[in-house]
């Protein structure tokens, strides 16, 4: 495909309409051309345009004024500004934490012995949530991306706006699902990269400093992926399938970063450092630092604060892919999680999200579809569901509609 003086052509196709330019979505099918009152929407095979959707008086995003909450703190305010103040029935509710319960904790060294893999099991049918210790990603290397995260988010904020986040956008430094002018907004700072394959990345978003920030990534995020190819093995055989069985279903599997900072807020009853939501991975891979317990799980309609054990990884499974509702028919949930602030404390974390390829076409496995479980999700392209999840606000497991069978 080539792209000549703003024109989309390729050798069988020609869409004759001027364009102020054009983008590589994260599929390497899907382009976007950009037009003043148009978005173009083009599906490729190779060369060939075999789909085309034009959408007319598409609105540019208005986002209004979004602070850095880093910068809001560093001004010693006593509130916060309106748009992070949140409603009565949004706020965290400290009555309606558990924060005696814990999160299974799994160790991967034992897998797949059958004790541990029935913990395993049981993890994902009941809490969808886990920590991995003996993972085999080293300590150095976590201790390392962890403390480079922590020096950019330090840097100036002239220095992090040379990767902005366009609105509406999902990659760069800034605030991420963020859509209109009214929206209310988390307290946390975000930066946010394609990394795998290669065709999603936006190189000029990668910070080059801290000085080994991209080579720390490279190799924390190699080892990472690694991580989440043994998990899927291990998830498979918990449900009696093949250890294989996703690797073959993914394809060449996408992997993002998305790096986040919550710094002490002077009011957190009033605000939330992350929006309740569900991920649109396959499965997701947090690190988390030591300082507090804030990132939060549901479960039977409380929050579990999910307590830092040294050098473990977060792990949950995704919305409506391979070990989630979709693919197991809902005998894997995804669940929902959400972060709390402090007014002491800052907070990072390092979240990596391992997804099938875009292309791939998702539903519910034969093996669980019967007469008392019947089919509750459609079959649909995961490049599909990916734009519809990254192009909605954070509001629960609202995107998950996308899949099921009315």
């Amino acid at each position: 495909m080539q792209v000549d003086h703003g024109q989309i052509r390729t050798k069988k196709s020609f869409l004759p309409l001027k364009l102020d330019g054009w983008d590589k979505s994260w599929s390497p099918y899907i382009y976007v051309g950009r037009h003043h009152t148009h978005k173009i929407i083009l599906i490729c095979k190779e060369d060939l345009v075999v789909t085309t959707c034009a959408m007319a008086a598409t609105a540019e995003i208005k986002i209004g004024q979004v602070d850095d909450v880093q910068e809001l703190h560093r001004m010693g305010l006593e509130t916060v500004p309106d748009r992070y103040i949140r409603d009565g029935d949004d706020r965290p509710d400290g009555d309606n934490v558990c924060a005696l319960a814990h999160i299974p904790v799994i160790d991967v060294g034992e897998l797949p012995g059958d004790d541990e893999l029935n913990k395993l099991r049981l993890a994902c049918e009941e809490w969808g949530f886990f920590q991995v210790v003996n993972h085999g990603v080293e300590e150095e290397l976590l201790d390392e991306m962890e403390n480079l995260t922590r020096e950019f988010f330090m840097l100036p904020l002239e220095e992090k706006e040379k990767y902005p986040m366009a609105p509406g956008g999902i990659q760069g430094y800034g605030h991420a699902f963020v859509f209109s002018e009214d929206q209310k907004l988390d307290w946390c700072n975000m930066l946010a990269l394609g990394v795998e394959p290669s065709f999603i990345r936006q190189p000029k978003l990668w910070p080059t400093s801290p000085a080994k920030f991209k080579e720390t990534l490279e190799r924390y995020s190699v080892e990472v992926r690694g991580l989440c190819q043994r998990l899927l093995a291990h998830i498979a055989r918990t449900l009696a399938l093949p250890p294989a069985t996703f690797r073959d279903m993914f394809g060449e599997a996408v992997q993002a970063v998305r790096m986040n900072f919550y710094p002490p807020c002077p009011r957190p009853e009033l605000v939330m450092g992350l929006s309740a939501h569900s991920d649109g991975s396959a499965v997701t891979v947090l690190q988390q630092d030591m300082s507090c317990a804030g990132l939060q799980v549901l479960k039977g309609g409380a929050w579990v604060p999910v307590h830092p054990v040294p050098h473990a990884l977060v792990i949950n499974v995704g919305d409506t892919l391979e070990a989630s509702q979709v693919l197991t028919n809902g005998r894997y949930r995804s669940v929902e999680h959400r972060a709390v602030t402090s007014a002491e404390q800052d907070r990072l974390s390092v979240v990596t999200f391992y997804a099938p390829a875009y292309d791939v076409e998702l539903g519910p496995l034969p093996e669980f579809v019967t007469d008392e479980a019947p089919c509750r999700y459609r079959r649909f392209n995961h490049g599909e569901y990916s734009r519809h999840y990254v192009t909605s606000r954070l509001e629960g497991k609202k995107t998950l509609e996308f899949a099921k069978i009315n």
